[in-house]
């Protein structure tokens, strides 16, 4: 018997767009699953927005007005991919209405925004997931796997790299983004947010850490109505940049492994170019995201000129199998979204959570709040 499970989305840009599909295709990979999603609502404050979602996607609602999706008793579970200056307002208040929640990174501005979330989520008993989709991919999940098990033999030190130019042409529009008030600490939580948690995935806690920040595109054009993604606005007025586009950071885990830290907007020459590399005291493995569906591994006694070798991961690897059947099929960006809808819909289905939830993102948000204090003060912090 296969209940259905009343889903609104609140914001409509590239991630609605993204979290409304995944609603769509889970019962394609998951055809087991007790609960299907049905797309009750869709919230947008940009006129006209939510309407056309409505149309070509088929929810049965569309407004201007979160709130009425809040009010909406055909509604059990909502996906907050408002811009980060609302996480806070509408993920406390879809808690408080009963709904349960799958939200965006960074979830709010600070690691105070990601706490009042997340207790309002515990008060009411509901259900929670966050956007740290990278962790969802096989080869990541087999990684920590090999990590866990000691095939590498003890972490030594590992290097965490999220580079992209989505920023980088000097006629970007000026948008929420890049704005204190609306857009917090700009790359931390744009991009670091997704490192932190890749580092606490593979590596444990964070125990102590130091940043530097940097702002290398300090003016942007303003725009002339709303934006969507990363559009441009040449010519006319330009504004300044308030957020940071570059971060920099050390890391002391709790296990006395050490570990660098790099996120970029405006790298030229890189597109998503996401990824780590991970050294014990036996061997190493690597990722890049980009080559999602493979990772490097080198192990063994020699020590010296040990060579890496190419791993592809197949079935038995995370959710492989429920996409693909034998190793070397490629999986996509989106497959990685409808990886952490299934979990987010398992989590209400059983009352039990899986994959990442708001615990997840406060402790994401605790460490990038402590980069900012770092950069600041130019000394080592506690998250």
């Amino acid at each position: 018997m296969v209940d259905e499970l009343g889903v609104a989305v609140v914001g409509f840009g590239w991630m609605g767009r993204v979290h409304t599909q995944a609603y769509a295709r889970l019962p394609h990979h998951y055809p087991r699953l007790p609960l299907r999603p049905r797309l009750i609502a869709v919230a947008d404050e940009v006129p006209g927005r939510a309407e056309e979602a409505a149309e070509r996607y088929g929810f049965a609602a569309a407004t201007r007005n979160w709130r009425e999706v809040a009010a909406d008793p055909r509604v059990r579970a909502v996906s907050v991919t408002a811009p980060n200056f609302l996480h806070r307002e509408i993920g406390v208040a879809m808690a408080g209405a009963g709904k349960h929640i799958w939200i965006e990174k960074p979830v709010g501005l600070t690691a105070e925004d990601a706490r009042a979330v997340a207790d309002a989520a515990g008060e009411a008993g509901v259900q929670s997931a966050v956007g740290f989709n990278y962790r969802n991919a096989p080869a990541v999940e087999a990684a920590r796997e090999l990590i866990a098990a000691g095939g590498i033999g003890t972490v030594t030190h590992a290097r965490i790299r999220l580079f992209s130019d989505y920023a980088a042409h000097p006629d970007s529009a000026l948008t929420w983004r890049y704005e204190r008030l609306r857009g917090g600490r700009g790359v931390l939580g744009d991009l670091a947010s997704h490192g932190v948690d890749l580092a606490r995935f593979l590596l444990g806690e964070i125990a102590a850490l130091t940043a530097d920040t940097a702002v290398f595109v300090p003016e942007r054009a303003l725009p002339g109505g709303a934006t969507a993604g990363h559009a441009r606005a040449a010519g006319g007025a330009r504004g300044q940049v308030e957020n940071e586009d570059y971060v920099g950071c050390l890391l002391r885990f709790a296990s006395g492994a050490r570990g660098v830290l790099e996120a970029c907007r405006v790298s030229v020459g890189e597109q998503n170019s996401y990824g780590f590399e991970v050294h014990g005291t036996e061997g190493a493995v690597s990722w890049d995201f980009r080559r999602m569906n493979e990772f490097a591994v080198g192990r063994g006694t020699d020590y010296q000129d040990q060579p890496m070798s190419t791993v592809y991961v197949g079935p038995g690897a995370g959710e492989f199998a429920a996409f693909q059947p034998g190793a070397a099929n490629a999986m996509g960006y989106d497959d990685l979204k409808v990886i952490e809808a299934y979990r987010f819909v398992r989590s209400i289905a059983e009352g039990t959570p899986y994959g990442t939830t708001l615990a997840d993102a406060v402790r994401a948000a605790a460490a990038l709040d402590a980069m900012a204090r770092s950069a600041e003060s130019g000394t080592w912090v506690r998250p």
